[in-house]
């Protein structure tokens, strides 16, 4: 099984993929998809869209788990955030790949065993369990990577 991980956001959404085969877990494949700042919302999206239709074309995930918005006092932010995923869901959607959506909380208690968990714990614990030499960079596609490993934790 191919699992897909998205972090989105409108200047960089975070994808992780890696391959569960019985009880192992095998990196495939990590990075981001970075919008050109000068464009306005919907040429952002766009190519959000545009870029995860070749990621899903060239590795046929057979499922995708994607990060919950998680709401801070920056409502401009949220807003964004809200918009990116909204074109991945519908995209995920138009390729029929089932998702699940996860909370930055869930996904910490489950690969740390604490809700609370930072990001350095994070990216040490994925790069434990995929047998990476490095914690994945950057921070949304370590993140999105991590969500990738959701299932299989």
């Amino acid at each position: 099984m191919l699992i897909l991980g998205i972090d989105p956001g409108t200047a960089t959404t975070g994808f992780g993929l890696v391959e569960q085969k019985r009880n192992q877990v095998t990196h495939i494949s990590h990075g981001v998809i970075k919008t050109h700042p000068t464009k306005h919302a919907a040429q952002r999206l766009l190519e959000i869209r545009n870029d995860l239709i070749i990621l899903l074309k060239k590795y046929k995930p057979d499922h995708c788990n994607i990060e919950k918005l998680f709401f801070h006092n920056n409502v401009k932010t949220a807003m964004r955030v809200a918009e990116s995923r909204g074109v991945v869901l519908v995209t995920l959607e138009e390729f029929g790949i089932p998702h699940t959506e996860i909370s930055p909380s869930q996904l910490k208690s489950n690969l740390t065993s604490d809700g609370t968990a930072d990001k350095k714990q994070m990216q040490k614990m994925t790069a434990i369990l995929l047998n990476l030499k490095s914690p994945p960079k950057p921070d949304d596609a370590a993140d999105a990577l991590a969500l990738a490993l959701f299932p299989s934790i």
